[in-house]
């Protein structure tokens, strides 16, 4: 992917891994398949494990990434999670500096391993160094005002960094929201919350404008598989890759966006959620 890269294009995913829950084996098997076909240059893992004996992302993507893994990651409890989960970031280029941002910011936020994981791409030209940003707020249906918190901090972290230089920032990860919720709107440049504003082009609109795009849908029977509380669920958006805009307009082109892993490969579903893979282009 070197000459990708060379060429100005960068292929970003994301996916929420739902740990090593479920038929592991057979799940394995289609998301190591499936990332090899891929071949993304970025990728932005959520409820990815990383522990003292097992690593997610070296499992599944091989040894020929830089990683970035959240220091802070969940323990065990009585649900299921696996100890060391979290969020981590996967790099075919070297990376520079890396930040988490703290989003327990509420009363109600303290039980999950929710960050925004920021860190320096060392892309070569025509790309150049970039910010990648991998965001996983809280994920209860009724904490939008707690996302809404969480999404202007991490907002204003990524300001910080860029401190007025001119870099792309690439911003992926389940943001556990729809696309009509406050906190994606903020994103999105669709309106202000907490005295800030910003705008990111959403990769799916761009290239799907109008289609919904579920990610996260009953259909897959792995939502249910643990938690039959899931059985209602609709479907919703709540995955995305997004483009930091300027002035007149995103950084990138937005010249490709799929949703990825949501089809059965013989009967098996890679995770409970779908993801998403952008191509993205200096031209």
């Amino acid at each position: 992917m070197e000459e990708a890269a060379g060429s100005g294009v960068v292929r970003v995913a994301t996916l929420n891994l739902w740990g090593r829950r479920g038929p592991w084996a057979e799940r394995r098997s289609v998301l190591v398949d499936g990332f090899r076909e891929l071949r993304p240059d970025l990728v932005a893992f959520q409820e990815a494990i990383k522990n003292d004996g097992y690593d997610h992302v070296i499992d599944l993507l091989g040894p020929g990434f830089h990683i970035a893994h959240q220091r802070d990651r969940e323990a065990d409890r009585q649900d299921g999670t696996e100890d060391g989960q979290g969020v981590s970031i996967a790099s075919r280029w070297p990376l520079g500096s890396v930040r988490e941002v703290d989003l327990d910011l509420a009363p109600r936020t303290g039980d999950f391993a929710h960050t925004t994981l920021i860190v320096e791409v060392l892309a070569p030209e025509p790309l150049g160094p970039l910010l990648f940003v991998n965001h996983l707020p809280s994920w209860q249906l009724t904490f939008e005002h707690e996302r809404e918190l969480q999404t202007v901090a991490a907002a204003r972290a990524i300001e910080e960094l860029l401190d007025g230089r001119e870099m792309h920032v690439v911003l992926a990860g389940d943001f556990d929201a729809t696309p009509d919720a406050a906190s994606v709107r903020f994103w999105r440049g669709l309106q202000s919350l907490g005295d800030t504003s910003v705008c990111y082009r959403d990769a799916w609109v761009s290239v799907h404008p109008g289609k919904p795009g579920h990610t996260f849908t009953a259909r897959n029977p792995l939502v249910t598989a643990e938690n039959e509380d899931w059985a209602l669920e609709l479907g919703r958006r709540i995955d995305y890759v997004m483009v930091r805009c300027v002035e007149h307009g995103p950084t990138l082109d937005v010249t490709a966006c799929e949703r990825i892993f949501d089809e059965p490969v013989q009967g098996v579903w890679a995770s409970d959620h779908f993801g998403v893979v952008a191509d993205l282009s200096t031209k």
